[in-house]
């Protein structure tokens, strides 16, 4: 199995509901941050990576067909070299209204996390590929618009896909070349559901 499907799209952009898409489109599974929360064994593989030691990544994801939302997204660039015929997907909202959703539960999510592997790995990434002043809504949208720049700039347009959360089914689709379902788009992962999801893993509830 390969990937065929990067998200190079940081949380907060649609990724649950690209996580869920994407698993009906290919038949496969997409690596998440949930799989993070359930595969205890991938965070020091992701604390190495911000520190600069890749692993082998077709080795380390081979059993999924996508991945998208942090941690991969801060590898979109290795992602691309190690898959070349991999479509990079680039999910995106507007600056304020990322700041606004990401503000209000990733970040204090990641503020408040009990010093552990988890927390090292997070905050690993965050320095190395984006910005650890998360509290920071100038620096944090500063680098939000510089990450989504970045990719624009160095993917070609022929293998670059732009979505944003209300887009749905079609540019999928249209990229992968397969129909569009009958069901509606999924939309999972607001910010209600997250925090209770935060809530039940921290009562012991999931």
């Amino acid at each position: 199995m390969t990937l065929r499907v990067i998200g190079a799209g940081v949380g907060r952009t649609g990724t649950a509901s690209l996580k869920a898409a994407l698993e009906q489109l290919l038949g496969g599974r997409c690596y998440h941050m949930y799989e993070v929360m359930d595969r205890p064994q991938d965070i020091p593989v992701w604390t190495r990576a911000a520190r600069g030691e890749m692993p082998d990544w077709p080795r380390f994801l081979e059993e999924f067909e996508a991945a998208v939302d942090w941690p991969a997204a801060a590898y979109w660039e290795e992602l691309a070299a190690a898959f070349p015929q991999a479509l990079v997907l680039l999910s995106h909202r507007d600056a304020e209204g990322w700041w606004r959703s990401a503000s209000s539960t990733i970040f204090p999510v990641c503020a408040e996390a009990p010093d552990g592997p988890w927390r090292d790995m997070v905050w690993e990434m965050l320095g190395a590929r984006f910005t650890r002043d998360i509290d920071d809504r100038t620096a944090a949208i500063a680098a939000y618009e510089a990450h989504n720049a970045r990719v624009r700039a160095s993917v070609p347009a022929s293998r670059l896909l732009e979505w944003c959360p209300g887009d749905g089914w079609a540019p999928l689709c249209r990229a992968l070349g397969v129909p569009v379902p009958e069901n509606d788009f999924p939309h999972t992962n607001s910010e209600a559901e997250f925090l209770e999801r935060v809530r039940a893993r921290r009562e012991g509830r999931d």
